[in-house]
């Protein structure tokens, strides 16, 4: 943890940096602000502006083309009971085959995440102060733990309808049953029945708390990354209380 000295430092030099318009005197304002507690309710307007702040870059970032594609974290690969089947595939010289189902399960992904921004900010608006104090002082994912329990359910809904359009747009259900004609010609398989829809959303959704818990880190343990005298008085205050200072 961060000692009080070297809290101060960190912000002193974010306010050197990243405001070089400050003043000296409003300087030592910053300091003085995130030197002192925060009333009940700066920590919680602290901690929801930092928590729909992430929530959003996370929904926003997954939405972008390649969001899940390209992100290694969160990728959407082969069903586990299907892993066979792409290594058999793949065994014959139909990869490219195989790439175009994985590209497509991707783009669903990709096309319901931005549905997850709402979702967030109700699950957000509906927080008691016991829930935001939890976070603040909890662990480093307490955040993310609070997502996946308020949230995982409404995602669930929200997501599955898109996706299963957006497979059928995207072609995947069409790649999809290409790779299992292609597989069951093989002999002696074993058939695979896989539900695209289900398995998507659910990978969309673990992609999204993936992504959240990194920006939670973030927050959590890099100063600059709170952008506003409010998140560095609240998370300043979170660092003393947690070192005992």
């Amino acid at each position: 943890m961060f000692s009080l000295k070297k809290l101060s430092i960190g912000i002193l030099l974010t306010a050197v940096f990243l405001l070089p318009a400050c003043s000296s005197a409003q300087i030592s304002d910053i300091l003085k602000q995130v030197s002192t507690n925060p009333s009940t309710a700066e920590i919680s307007s602290g901690i929801k502006e930092a928590l729909e702040k992430g929530t959003g870059i996370s929904a926003e970032r997954l939405s972008l083309e390649n969001g899940y594609l390209g992100n290694l974290d969160v990728k959407i690969l082969f069903p586990e009971e299907a892993k066979n089947v792409e290594s058999t595939l793949r065994s014959l010289g139909l990869g490219s085959m195989c790439d175009q189902v994985i590209t497509s399960l991707n783009r669903a992904a990709e096309d319901a995440a931005i549905a997850a921004k709402p979702i967030f900010t109700d699950a957000i608006k509906q927080m008691s102060f016991q829930d935001v104090q939890q976070i603040l002082l909890g662990e480093k994912n307490a955040a993310t733990v609070y997502f996946k329990g308020n949230t995982t359910t409404s995602l669930s809904q929200k997501f599955s309808p898109i996706i299963d359009t957006s497979l059928k747009k995207v072609d995947a259900t069409k790649y999809w049953s290409d790779v299992m004609t292609r597989y069951n010609k093989v002999p002696f398989v074993k058939k695979v029945d896989t539900d695209l829809t289900a398995h998507v959303t659910q990978k969309a959704i673990d992609g999204l708390f993936v992504e959240i818990a990194k920006e939670e880190l973030k927050i959590r343990e890099n100063i600059t990354a709170r952008t506003s005298p409010l998140l560095q008085k609240v998370f300043g205050y979170a660092e003393r209380e947690k070192s005992g200072k």
